[in-house]
């Protein structure tokens, strides 16, 4: 598969850095093409402009300044988002390459009442994530970012993607041997990508 990563992180000493490199090493190991891109390393911009809004829905001159992401997405057969969750979503930085590179004529197209979906190249989400919260306030408070990538991302992809989701919860009370056990999980699995 051809794979695009998207590493969400403003460290690039952090954790979320050893996930990424263990999570490429898993998947190039398994023969994937792996492409990186690693928003804040790049400089991304997140912010949807004035100027892009008013744009949005005028096909293809919504794609000005984004092209090369939009070339990567639909590259892909599968994504893989590594980030850490951060207030019960992803970090500002992740959602706004959502809102800027998701757009019309690129991961959906409005018809009469309906969405329909363009990235159907796409056949595989994975999350690699962690949360300070404990699984059970996860639970309690509805799992907020499941529901928006399992019901919104997703449903732009093809028919049948399937999500995986590799998750550590209470990070900041994790023991070295703890978050280096959660590294050895989430290569394992994606070795059998």
């Amino acid at each position: 598969m051809r794979v695009l990563m998207i590493h969400c992180h403003p460290r690039a000493d952090s954790f979320s850095a050893a996930l990424r490199d263990a999570a490429r090493r898993a998947l190039e190991s398994r023969g994937h093409v792996v492409e990186l891109r690693d928003l804040y390393a790049e400089g991304f911009d997140p912010v949807l402009s004035a100027e892009e809004r008013g744009r949005y829905h005028e096909l293809p001159a919504n794609l000005a300044g984004i092209e090369d992401h939009v070339e990567s997405l639909r590259r892909a057969d599968a994504l893989l988002l590594v980030y850490p969750t951060w207030w019960y979503g992803m970090p500002a930085m992740l959602k706004g390459w959502f809102d800027r590179i998701w757009a019309p004529g690129v991961a959906f197209q409005l018809g009469e009442g309906a969405i329909t979906p363009l990235l159907t190249n796409i056949q595989r989400i994975g999350v690699v994530t962690t949360y300070g919260s404990p699984n059970w306030l996860l639970w309690y408070i509805g799992r907020i970012d499941r529901k928006l990538l399992n019901r919104g991302i997703r449903r732009l992809c093809a028919r049948n993607c399937r999500t995986d989701w590799y998750t550590l919860t209470r990070m900041d009370h994790r023991s070295r041997p703890e978050c280096a056990a959660f590294v050895a999980r989430v290569e394992k699995a994606l070795a059998g990508w």
